[in-house]
């Protein structure tokens, strides 16, 4: 034991005469301007005229950059945005601050409509309010910095606010995956097996299978992006994209991405195309539960049921797999507007898709509609500023 105790120790000191060592080295170096930094940063340009051997330097340098992992020499990023036309970046400005007004306020209100009426407080109004929050987040993490580049010369992002920026996205984006897939189950118990619904998804079984989702979307995204932003990255900050992407990120590496890309590949497999899959088995046993149905009317309705959800899985699917299965950069703008479509409008015409083809929705919007036109009318508004100034006297009495 007092051996073991020994080597670790030595090898400790050993390992800090080695850090001492560079360090000293080093600052000897940068102290005499033997190199000197230009261009790209993290890029090592050495003058010709220095004394030791340029092998030397290199080799030091790079040992240099190995040592510190965690750091990078690229602090910014610059991101190209959807056109370098400024006259154009003007004109989409105000077409993507309304897409996104439009996009907080149809979710916000169906998040408000399905909390507020007693009638929506079942779980596959549950589940449609947790993808509306999710449509917020995924918009809000994207929306707000493309408008601000359109007024801006320079769009420039931090390394850590681009990891951050990608981070969010990719958990918003794959939490939707599961919950679609929840959804997909949650359809095939209430036509498979309508008269054990209720005891099946019962409220707290539903949060569970919610905070799954969300879970899932967390542990996943949380290890792409430490296993994207860990790599080096030592010169190249040009992304062309509008936002802080993988592939695009990937590419300015300056180390071996493979098992980033090892990485990114299984929690795609794994994540999105296993909850495609589960969306896949769930609608199979639904087209075999309605054709056991006899009546036509009950079929229509059964199906009426599902149109809303599979419109929504088709929608993000297809813009999902049209954007990542072909992330080629020789069709670049191709791709950004593939995805402007599955970041941007997915979002908004979420909820929308939901509104126009439910009549439960329909009919709650209406009553409470009706119920704030009753409340604002002229006799309560009167009667309101009456109670108002009876309060006011009775305070200053008082």
């Amino acid at each position: 034991m007092n051996v073991i105790l020994g080597l670790l120790r030595l090898i400790q000191s050993t390992m800090f005469l080695i850090d001492r060592t560079r360090q000293i080295l080093f600052a000897g170096l940068q102290h005499h301007e033997l190199f000197k930094v230009r261009g790209f940063p993290g890029v090592v340009k050495l003058v010709k005229s220095h004394p030791f051997p340029s092998c030397f330097l290199q080799i030091a340098s790079s040992r240099s950059m190995e040592g510190d992992g965690n750091h990078t020499s690229v602090a910014m990023f610059i991101l190209l945005g959807l056109s370098d036309e400024k006259e154009l970046q003007l004109i989409l400005f105000p077409v993507f601050l309304g897409i996104y007004l439009v996009t907080l306020i149809w979710n916000l209100g169906l998040i408000i409509l399905i909390k507020i009426n007693s009638n929506l407080h079942t779980p596959m109004y549950l589940f449609l309010s947790s993808l509306s929050f999710i449509d917020i987040c995924c918009s809000t993490s994207i929306s707000p910095r493309m408008l601000s580049d359109f007024l801006r010369d320079e769009k420039t992002i931090s390394f850590m606010a681009c990891a951050i920026q990608y981070f969010v996205i990719a958990c918003m984006s794959l939490a939707e995956c599961c919950l679609l897939a929840t959804m997909a189950y949650d359809r095939y118990v209430a036509i498979g097996s309508p008269l054990q619904y209720s005891a099946i998804m019962v409220p707290g079984r539903c949060w569970k299978l919610i905070a799954v989702a969300y879970g899932s979307g967390f542990l996943s995204s949380l290890v792409e992006t430490v296993s994207c932003f860990h790599l080096f990255y030592c010169g190249p900050n040009i992304i062309q994209h509008f936002f802080c992407d993988v592939p695009q990120v990937i590419s300015l590496s300056c180390s071996n991405p493979f098992i980033c890309q090892m990485t990114v590949f299984l929690v795609a497999i794994s994540v999105g195309l296993g909850s495609l899959l589960v969306i896949l088995l769930s609608y199979g046993f639904i087209v075999a539960s309605i054709l056991k149905i006899s009546s036509d009317k009950g079929s229509a309705k059964a199906l009426n049921t599902c149109a809303s959800h599979l419109a929504t899985v088709i929608l993000y699917y297809g813009t999902a797999l049209s954007v990542y299965m072909n992330p080629g950069s020789g069709h670049a703008m191709k791709h950004k507007v593939l995805s402007v479509f599955y970041i941007i409008f997915v979002p908004m015409l979420n909820p929308l898709i939901y509104s126009l083809r439910n009549k439960v929705i329909k009919e709650a919007l209406k009553r409470v509609i009706k119920r704030r036109c009753i409340y604002f009318s002229k006799k309560n508004i009167w009667a309101a500023c009456i109670i108002t100034i009876r309060k006011r006297e009775i305070r200053t009495c008082n």
